[in-house]
Parts: structure tokens; C-alpha cells; sequence
């Protein structure tokens, strides 16, 4: 196997400027070549190696990575790089004897000087400036970078698409179940932890972000928060939950009528609907994602709710829930709402409707980008339920 492991190709070519992958992503601003790279963000270390945890400092060089832990993660950590490192390039484990940061300045000391590149996106003034005093005289010089592991994670190789479509398709059962039990009489929080745990039950490791159960005019609140109101007949549901698999996010909604709906949230679904459809014959490859907010915008405003759709039409899904790229709104400037889309990306289409004191609608799916246009990862039917 030498040195060519899946996560070895993930560490390469991290410390020189983006070059082709920058422009298939527009990922932001670039700087000149590094000598190792910092990784502290704990999304990006999970990409890089495979290990999760909730502390951990990663830093990578030419051929060469170690990853820093602290007591906690050591076993764990040590399982995992077994697992995945390659003969000609091992990731060494350096464990925290004080803090991260000692531990750090330590090896950098030991290793000389240096071009030391900073995510500057996830980390804090302080720890920076801490890190730069304690660095002073050692010939170690940081460098402020942003997007360079991210700009690898907007496309998804086959091994994440696989993830994501198995994900989708457990996801999609599970939403298909809660919906037939609707009653009701129930609380929405307590539906909530029903979800959560047919979500476990369905394999998944967890939630992948506070599930979302809305009823009556709550559904008009976007990102409502489950609490004791109870269903009640004639109520709009709207249900959104999602899952984390082999540490990949799925995201899912749809929304059921408890009785026969009245013709004006027959009329909101049906505008939905048809904005889901305009946003997903939009994408393809070089589209950009502007163009497909754009589409699912039109189609609501063609029927008269525009103004009723306010938040992006999707967002990017992987290792994180909200990740690039944003389907959102263009902007003056450059930015992830501007990203030309590639095949392997895979992001939420979602939108929505909302009539404060009457009642919303929302339909999502999870998407990847093929050679030809989109594949669709979840699979429930998106008709209005009626129970």
C-alpha cells in the first residue's frame, strides 16, 4: 500500500496553495505555501484521519502528521491510527502531558523553524496570541489560513456518497414511520424523543442536530423548539430530524395534516412542492448555487408566497450539518452562496412557506450532484400526509 492509504491522499497537498480544486470550489482566500498546517477543528481532523473526539490538535507536514490528545482519547486514537495509517506515512500520537497548546509549542520548538499555517476560522484570539508569545524566538512564524481542509470536504468521494445514500435511505424510514403515528392529544416534545429514538434504533449514532416538531401555527416557526403543546386535530405537523451515520449527516422534513386539510395549506403545500421540484431540475454541474435558491424563489413567488420564504433554500451535508455549499441568495461578493456545483457535492433542498399565527410548510431532501444533474439520497413520498 506504500503511502497511497485514503486518508494519506486526504493530508496531501494541504500545505501549497489551492489550485484546481479552487476553482471547482471558490473556497476563500488563499495564501502562500506552509510548512505544516494546524488543524483544530475537530470536523476537519475527523476528515483527515478518521479519529473523533472533542479536543484534539492535528498537525500535519510533508509526509508526516501527528495528532495530539489528551488521556481521554489516547486509546481510542491509537485504535483508529492503526487502522488507517500507511507504513510510509504513519500519523504519530503525541500525547498532552499540560495543555494542547504546551504540548504543541513543544514539538514546533523541537522541530525548528517554520511557516506554521493557522486555522484562523477555528480558533480563538486568545489561543492564538498565546500560541504566538510562547513560539517567540523559535524561528516559528503563523500564518493565518482559511478553507484549506474545507475546500476538500465540497465534494464527496464514492466512500461518503455511499455513506450518505445509506444514511438517506434509514433516515427516510424513519420519517416515514413517525409520520403514520402521528395522534393527536401528544405533546410535541414527546413526540420529539420518539424520534430521537427510533432514530438510534434505525442504527444511527445519534441525532444529528435537535429535532424539530412543530404543530399548528409553531410550524411557522422555521427551527421551532418541541414543548408542551399538544397536537390537535386539524393542526399542521411539521416534522425535521436527521441522523449521524459513520459520522455523516442526513436531514429530512416533511409536514402531515391531522384531519382534512382546508384549501389554503393544501395551496401552501402545493406551492412548495413545486419550488422543491423547480430547485432540484436546477442542479447540474456548473450551475451556480445561487441559480437553484433562485428557482425554488421563482416558483413561490409565481403563486404569491414569496415573501413567505425567507431562509436559504439548502445547505451542504457531510461530516457537519450545515456545511458548504450554502444554496442561498447570491451576494455583491464573493462567497460560498456563489459556488459553481461539481458532481460529489451533496447538500439539503428545503424550502418553505411560513404564516406567523396560521401555519408553515417545509419539504426537504438530501441531494448529491451527478455528471447529468442530481441524485436524491432520501426517499419519502412528498405528498401531504393526512392522518
Amino acid at each position: 500500500m506504500g503511502d497511497d492509504t485514503y486518508w494519506s491522499r486526504r493530508r496531501r497537498g494541504l500545505l501549497a496553495p489551492a489550485g484546481g480544486a479552487r476553482g471547482a470550489a471558490q473556497a476563500r482566500g488563499r495564501d502562500e505555501p506552509l510548512d505544516l498546517l494546524l488543524v483544530t477543528h475537530a470536523a476537519n481532523i475527523f476528515y483527515l484521519t478518521g479519529f473523533r473526539g472533542s479536543a484534539g490538535m492535528l498537525l500535519v507536514g510533508p509526509g508526516e502528521a501527528t495528532l495530539i490528545v489528551d488521556a481521554r482519547y489516547v486509546t481510542a486514537a491509537r485504535r483508529v491510527l492503526d487502522e488507517a495509517s500507511a507504513p510510509g506515512e504513519p500519523v504519530v500520537l503525541a500525547e498532552v502531558e499540560t495543555s494542547y497548546e504546551e504540548t504543541l509549542c513543544e514539538l514546533l520548538r523541537a522541530r525548528g523553524p517554520c511557516r506554521l499555517g493557522i486555522e484562523a476560522d477555528h480558533m480563538t484570539l486568545a489561543r492564538y496570541d498565546w500560541i504566538e508569545r510562547a513560539l517567540v524566538g523559535s524561528g516559528v512564524e503563523l500564518h493565518r489560513t482559511s478553507g484549506r481542509v474545507e475546500e476538500r470536504r465540497f465534494v464527496k468521494d464514492p466512500r461518503e456518497v455511499a455513506i450518505l445514500r445509506a444514511a438517506g435511505g434509514r433516515i427516510s424510514a424513519v420519517m416515514a414511520e413517525m409520520l403514520a403515528g402521528l395522534r393527536p392529544g401528544r405533546r410535541e416534545r414527546d413526540v420529539a424523543a420518539d424520534i430521537d429514538w427510533a432514530v438510534r434504533r434505525a442504527g444511527f449514532e445519534g441525532p444529528a442536530f435537535e429535532t424539530i416538531v412543530a404543530g399548528g401555527p409553531n410550524s411557522a416557526l422555521p427551527h421551532a423548539r418541541p414543548g408542551d403543546r399538544e397536537l390537535a386535530a386539524g393542526d399542521l405537523v411539521l416534522l425535521d430530524f436527521g441522523g449521524v451515520h459513520e459520522g455523516y449527516c442526513v436531514d429530512l422534513t416533511r409536514v402531515a395534516a391531522l384531519g382534512q386539510p382546508p384549501p389554503r395549506v393544501v395551496a401552501w403545500h402545493d406551492a412548495v412542492r413545486a419550488a422543491h421540484a423547480a430547485a432540484l431540475a436546477a442542479v447540474r454541474p456548473g450551475v451556480p448555487a445561487g441559480e437553484v435558491d433562485g428557482a425554488a424563489r421563482n416558483a413561490l413567488a409565481g403563486r404569491g408566497l414569496g415573501d413567505a420564504f425567507g431562509h436559504g433554500t439548502g445547505h451542504g451535508l457531510g461530516i457537519e450539518v450545515h456545511e458548504a455549499p450554502r444554496i442561498g441568495k447570491r451576494r455583491a461578493t464573493d462567497g460560498p452562496e456563489d459556488v459553481r456545483l461539481a458532481p460529489g457535492m451533496v447538500f439539503t433542498v428545503e424550502p418553505g412557506v411560513y404564516l406567523p399565527g396560521e401555519g408553515g410548510v417545509r419539504l426537504e431532501d438530501d441531494a448529491v450532484v451527478t455528471e447529468t444533474g442530481c441524485e436524491l439520497l432520501t426517499h419519502v413520498p412528498l405528498d401531504l400526509v393526512v392522518v
